[in-house]
């Protein structure tokens, strides 16, 4: 490597060669954060893992089933409070440590992408992607259910209203043009 080269491309070549080592080689020709999405896998899988249980110990009489009208409040509401998390305009303060704005999307929304690199880069992606950051989202509504079903029915019941209007909003827009 000549002196002339920037520390970013050596920087990029060493990460470039230290990508094509070790169990995830050959998995992609672009490097992917692929240690990050196993640690955010795993923390996942503990959270919910200790939420099943917490739920499984509790007396069968205590524990609240989710009704058909539950599941149906509870989707929307995941739907909308995922967009929320990932694509809303006044939510990037939270998601800006790990992306950069690409541009704005309309509605309310940006487009962003995740920055930096490993586990930086891995949470960059799961806070920009309303399906992927949708099972924690669920999770906690079911977890949020089975400890305190009104205030998750409140909880989801604004978010759900919040997707109608959404939706009703999208509808008149496109009835103005």
């Amino acid at each position: 490597m000549s002196n002339k080269e920037s520390k970013p491309r050596r920087k990029r070549a060493a990460r470039a060669t230290h990508a094509a080592t070790g169990a995830f080689e050959g998995y992609s020709k672009t490097e992917r954060p692929l240690g990050g999405y196993a640690a955010l896998v795993g923390l996942f899988t503990v959270a919910l893992s200790s939420i099943v249980a917490s739920t499984v110990a509790k007396p069968e009489d205590e524990a609240p089933e989710l009704s058909w009208g539950d599941l149906i409040l509870l989707g929307i509401a995941t739907h909308k409070l995922s967009r929320v998390i990932t694509k809303d305009l006044v939510t990037s303060p939270f998601r800006a440590p790990f992306v950069k704005l690409k541009k704005s999307a309309g509605a309310g929304e940006v487009e962003e992408e995740a920055r930096g690199e490993g586990m930086q880069e891995a949470v960059g992606d799961l806070i920009t992607c309303p399906y992927c950051i949708a099972p924690w989202v669920a999770s906690a509504f079911v977890f949020g259910f089975q400890r305190a079903p009104r205030a998750t029915r409140v909880i989801g019941g604004i978010f759900s209203i919040t997707a109608a209007s959404d939706f009703l909003n999208q509808i008149y827009a496109k009835a103005k043009d």
